[in-house]
This record gives C-alpha cells, structure tokens and sequence, in this order.
C-alpha cells in the first residue's frame, strides 16, 4: 500500500513549543511497541468476532455526534492513524481515506488484518505529518493517534489542511490529569507508547490556535493518570 508523502511549510510559530516538537527517539520505540501490542493484543483473538465488537464500539462512540456531523449524508472522510481497526469500521456509504505510517507493517505482521479492512477503503501507509489529501475532506477522525506522531505541530496543521472550512474533526487522546505527572512523564518515558504529553486544556488551546471551533468536549473514559477526552471542532474560515 504505497503511502503519499510531500514536504511540509512546518508549523506556525504561535503554536510550536518545545513541548510539541518532533519526537525523534521516543517515537521510534513507540512504534516498535505499538506492532508488538497488537500482535499481542490480536493473536488470540478471531479476527470476525473481533471486527463485529469494534465496529459496535466505534458506533456507539459516533452516536452522540451523527446529527451534528450530518454522519446520515455521504461525505469525504478520513480516518487518520487508523491502526489496523479504525473508525473506517462504522463510516459506511462514505468515500473513506485510512492513514497509517504502519499499514505496511501490520499487513505482514498480523494475520487478522486482512480480514478488518473495509471493501472501498482507501488505506495508506504513511505518517500524517507528510500526508496532503488530493481533495479536502468534509470531515476527519483522529482516535488514539495523535499523540502517536512523530511532529505533533506538523501533523496538526496536516490534519487542519485536509478538511475544507466548515468541515468537522472528532479528535479522541489520553489527556493527563494532573500537572505533576505530566511534567514527570515528558521528562522520562513513563508512558512509552505516546510521545506527546498534554493536558486537555493543551489540546483544546492547540485546535484554537489552527481556527477549529470546539463545539463539544467530553471525557469518554475517566483514569488516575489520563482520561480519554473526545473533542468535536469545526473548522472556521
């Protein structure tokens, strides 16, 4: 699956910092143990079973916004850091895009893949940093990903140019809690499988300063450490 990758103008100064900058080495290792984790985490599973619980799990998580994202009308879509059981799943009569930097490597290294790829899909293997869609979408998913990127600045602006003005993004990220392990966090990997850490408020401030207007936030999954915040945002201008 051949992946589309073009340079980037690099992120706007107002909204880089030094907590937001590339990742280099601790996104390295993350990818190694996100393909460790799912073959472990699919490697007993059925693969028909498993598909039919996370197509459930990613409706129900829509269900609240189909109204508000027209999810009812056809749509250009993409489903970005898609994994190998994306959203892609429950987005039905939709022309659907799903980015991955690791599609090529989950497609040797799982055997269940294949058999949770959606027929119409457009899958492609290439990390959101880079990543120009050949057409605005009407809309973009970013579930359990972005704090997964290498550049978080550039994969943010690449994921604001995607969507036309007035389109939506459902982003999903663990958001920590408190102030304290936050900071511990970025200085040692405590959480090795996510190299950005942020709070929620971070997250919020980051869409504003890239024109999205956050039309609902809610906490999915309360934790000690992190909770699992959903933002619904519509891109102004």
């Amino acid at each position: 699956m051949p992946g589309s990758r073009t340079p980037h103008a690099g992120p706007s100064p107002e909204t880089k910092s030094s907590a937001t900058r590339r990742a280099g080495w601790r996104w390295r290792m993350a990818q190694v143990l996100e393909r460790r984790w799912w073959k472990r985490y699919l490697g007993n599973k059925s693969p028909g079973e498993y598909r039919t619980w996370k197509r459930r799990y990613w409706l129900d998580l829509l269900a609240p916004h189909r109204h508000a994202l027209l999810l009812d009308e056809p749509q250009r879509l993409l489903d970005a850091g898609c994994g190998p059981a994306g959203i892609n799943l429950a987005l039905d009569g939709h022309n659907v895009t799903a980015l991955d930097p690791l599609l090529d490597r989950y497609s040797v290294e799982l055997p269940a893949f294949a058999a949770l790829q959606v027929p119409g899909v457009a899958y492609i293997s290439a990390p959101l940093e880079g990543y120009r869609h050949p057409q605005q979408v009407d809309g973009a998913c970013c579930l359990n990903a972005i704090n997964h990127v290498d550049d978080l600045d550039a994969a943010l602006d690449a994921l604001t140019a995607a969507v036309r003005p007035g389109g939506w993004l459902l982003l999903g990220v663990d958001a920590h809690r408190s102030p304290l392990l936050r900071a511990l966090f970025r200085a040692l990997p405590g959480d090795a499988l996510h190299p950005h850490q942020h709070s929620a408020m971070e997250y919020r401030r980051f869409l504003e300063a890239r024109g999205w207007q956050i039309e609902d936030q809610r906490c999915l999954k309360p934790g000690r450490i992190f909770d699992y915040v959903l933002f619904r945002a519509r891109r102004q201008g």
